[in-house]
């Protein structure tokens, strides 16, 4: 596989020194919640993780910072003791990422694995980098300060559906694609009947609609599980949703927006999204047909072709600072006419996160593994994921009942 340069690694490294500067050091300490981390402690982590695997693993060194293991290991850390850790102070945490930074750019490339590990850490810190901003998100932090771009022009309202036809497809990742992980590997043949996915996601004003009609109170429309999340969480709408006198608004890190019609709704769980889909008289795709209207016949790397991600062709690495409509990128469809499959919302679908035919778990062995058959699998990436690390092949998971991620749905026709 192609060595990761060292510019991404300080790119990477950029984005997450960015996403925390202007936060004061208590808010770095965050409230004990489930979904989130000690911002503090994910910053020591990502330096923690790189060394273990550039350094540490491919070098046999010791620790830059002794007694690393016992703070930022978290295949080790119980999630809620990371509160209790005797951290480093934010100096210090920050000093430990240069060392750690500036010893894996002049660590010796020994052959093949390293170039592997190199890319290994920079993804990883690139999902940190994201899981900031759902932090920022959760706790109603200021908008995070990244560069934007003024909203992408619309041409057309984008409707209907894409007719895919039954037959024998490829997914998962091909042996020559570079870097992948291993719940990608490999490509595999699925039979899939014929079926029709919209071009496009739900959008704030068909999920509004769903609301407003009694949705959140219909037990019928919900899945076991579903129902039993909703009345656990007391839910009447989406997370960030505020009714006002004048109509719904949506929280936006600190600040609340008018609801726009043509965004498509976000921070809903998969819940949610099978409720409105049974509303609609539809269904969420599964993965594998997520992945055929994503890729085309040709098993394109992007929807659009070949050629890497731009902010003419999606909405993504914080480029637009928030979600943008979903008929913006009409002319970076997938060869069936579906758009924003890469970028503006992860995408919920309706196939638990399993390992595919032959699966051996990599170095990471806890990155895949223990989530079999326990998370949900999403598509796509969302404005917040860096544009490097997507193409059609990509897997992500989650919780079926998160709705603190970048999340929406398109669904397919029953």
């Amino acid at each position: 596989m192609p060595r990761i340069r060292a510019d991404e690694l300080i790119d990477a490294r950029e984005r997450t020194l960015a996403l925390v500067a202007d936060l004061r050091d208590e808010e770095l300490l965050v409230p004990l919640l489930p979904t989130i981390n000690p911002l503090l402690w994910e910053l020591g982590h990502v330096a923690f993780f790189a060394e273990h695997w550039t350094l540490r693993t491919m070098l046999g060194r010791a620790s830059l910072l002794p007694g690393s293991d016992r703070l930022y290991d978290s295949a080790k850390i119980a999630h809620d003791t990371r509160w209790e850790l005797p951290l480093p102070s934010r100096a210090e945490t920050l000093a430990y990422l240069d060392r750690q930074l500036e010893a894996t750019l002049d660590a010796p490339y020994v052959d093949e694995r390293s170039a592997y590990f190199q890319a290994l850490v920079l993804f990883h810190e690139d999902m940190h980098g994201e899981a900031t901003v759902y932090t920022r998100q959760t706790l109603a932090y200021a908008a995070p300060q990244l560069s934007t771009l003024a909203p992408p022009s619309i041409g057309v309202e984008i409707e209907g559906d894409a007719s895919i036809p039954a037959g024998r497809y490829r997914i998962g990742a091909r042996r020559d694609d570079g870097f992948v992980f291993d719940n990608e590997k490999w490509e595999h043949e699925v039979d899939l009947e014929g079926f029709r996915i919209a071009r496009r996601c739900v959008t704030c004003a068909e999920f509004r609609t769903f609301v407003e009609d009694g949705g959140y109170r219909r037990e019928s429309l919900w899945s076991e599980d579903g129902w039993r999340w909703r009345v656990e969480a007391r839910a009447e709408h989406p997370s960030l949703w505020h009714r006002t006198k004048e109509g719904w608004e949506r929280r936006h890190f600190h600040g609340r927006i008018p609801l726009r019609d043509r965004d498509p709704v976000v921070h809903v769980n998969a819940y949610e999204a099978e409720a409105f889909a049974r509303w609609a008289g539809r269904r969420l795709p599964s993965e594998a047909e997520w992945e055929v209207a994503a890729a085309g016949p040709g098993r394109r790397r992007y929807p659009w072709g070949e050629s890497p991600a731009n902010p003419d062709r999606g909405n993504l690495d914080g480029w637009y600072g928030d979600v943008v409509s979903v008929d913006a990128f009409a002319d970076a469809a997938s060869p069936w006419g579906c758009v924003q499959m890469i970028g503006n919302v992860w995408e919920w679908t309706a196939s638990p996160f399993l390992p595919y035919p032959g699966f051996a778990a990599d170095p990471y062995a806890e990155y895949s593994q223990p989530w079999f058959g326990v998370q949900r699998s999403l598509r796509g990436g969302a404005w917040s994921t860096r544009a490097r690390m997507l193409s059609t092949r990509w897997r992500n998971f989650y919780l079926p009942h998160r709705r603190d991620i970048i999340t929406g749905f398109r669904t397919c026709a029953r």
